[in-house]
């Protein structure tokens, strides 16, 4: 009983050398073997106790088709987990009606975050008191859920599906978007038809996008203070200081350069169409295997936004002659300072999130940058009539 993807690939037929977390493979060639895998680390191919993408062992190296992405159920998940945006009232009735939903027509094991259910507008609510006695409550930080969840639910913006991913350390199970906050450029789903929604994913048959994350590591005094996944970006910038931000960029243990400004933000694909898109960043397809590198008001005009392969490992650090020290974040989240000897480490991790697409991978994705950031949306130019010839042929 296992949540499939059906997924053709190509295969890579040329000459090529790779290593992969610790499993070799090769094809004759004479090139120096790689210690890379040039597309990043392959993906986990198991999304939460019920979910994976078939294998193919007969190919060398996998390069899947991103638009044939698919998700098929062997079996209905059991256990959802709902994650709310707090602190909206908005979002009260349709978490109740969602929960209802689940829990009596459905016949699901909800999970919620404690803190939602403690809410006084439902905790007063006697017609939701029976559906709220059945809910699986947890506290984030005290309580792992990590391996025991099928298939998440969000209702709000975008914060709650980088809530979700930071919920999932390792393995994340596939998640649904419902769009009910600000923004939400990263959930594709109306909440007006959610029972037709949901029972199509629980029927099978939903393309994904699995959107890579970043595994950051913060070494202090040569000691790992912090782990973690990222889904959207980390960014070094130079905190309450009214000095520059001077850091070092390193790639695979070679210094690039030094970035001199306000800071530097390294994003996954996923958040290029956030704080990188804001700074001056291409944005990118979330399916394709990049790392980008944007700095934040930089001193120097020749300093463009870069994207580098998804396999290589970066490493930022405090220059020597830095005035100040620095501060980095995680998804808005976890800020500390970083000082003289500290340095942070990031690579692709090997765990995507994947995210069940309300058409397809890329008609969602336009669509989002057309509605959400408006791109390259203007006023049509008139249409010339019929019988105007154009100005060279009125010339004299």
């Amino acid at each position: 009983e296992i949540f499939t993807v059906s997924t053709p690939v190509y295969v890579c037929v040329g000459v090529c050398s790779y290593r992969m977390e610790g499993q070799e493979s090769s094809c004759s060639s004479a090139t120096p073997e790689r210690t890379h895998f040039l597309h990043g680390p392959y993906p986990a191919t198991h999304f939460g106790p019920k979910a994976c993408i078939l294998p193919n062992p007969t190919s060398v190296m996998h390069i899947q088709d991103p638009a044939s992405q698919r998700l098929t159920w062997n079996k209905p998940p059991v256990n959802v987990l709902v994650i709310r945006k707090i602190r909206d009232e908005s979002l009260v009735e349709p978490f109740k009606e969602l929960c209802h939903f689940l829990v009596e027509e459905k016949g699901m094991l909800v999970f919620v975050e404690r803190r939602v259910v403690a809410d006084v507008s439902l905790t007063t609510d006697e017609t939701f008191a029976t559906i709220r006695k059945q809910l699986c409550t947890f506290r984030e930080g005290y309580d792992d859920i990590s391996h025991c969840i099928d298939l998440i639910i969000c209702l709000g913006g975008d914060g709650t599906l980088l809530y979700a991913s930071s919920l999932f350390q390792g393995s994340v199970p596939p998640v649904m978007a419902f769009h009910l906050g600000s923004l939400g450029f990263l959930t594709p789903f109306k909440f007006e038809s959610y029972k037709t929604e949901v029972a199509k994913v629980f029927e099978g048959n939903a393309a994904i996008t699995l959107r890579s994350r970043l595994k950051v590591k913060v070494h202090e005094a040569g000691n790992i203070t912090l782990q973690m996944q990222v889904l959207n970006e980390v960014v070094v910038d130079r905190g309450p200081s009214s000095y520059l931000s001077n850091v070092d960029l390193y790639l695979d243990g070679r210094l690039i350069t030094s970035v001199q400004g306000d800071g530097v933000i390294v994003s996954t694909p996923t958040g290029s169409t956030a704080y990188a898109a804001a700074a001056g960043a291409s944005m990118i397809h979330p399916n394709v295997p990049a790392i980008m590198v944007t700095p934040i008001c930089p001193h120097s005009l020749s300093f463009r936004p870069i994207v580098v392969p998804a396999g290589v490992e970066l490493m930022i650090t405090l220059s020597p002659d830095a005035r100040n020290t620095c501060w980095v974040s995680f998804d808005g989240r976890k800020r500390q300072e970083i000082s003289h000897g500290d340095c942070i480490k990031i690579t692709t991790s090997c765990y995507p999130v994947p995210s069940i697409c309300c058409h397809d991978l890329v008609y969602d994705w336009f669509e989002s940058l057309a509605q959400c950031l408006h791109w390259n949306v203007r006023k049509k130019q008139a249409r010339l009539a019929d019988d105007v010839s154009d100005s060279s042929d009125t010339e004299n």
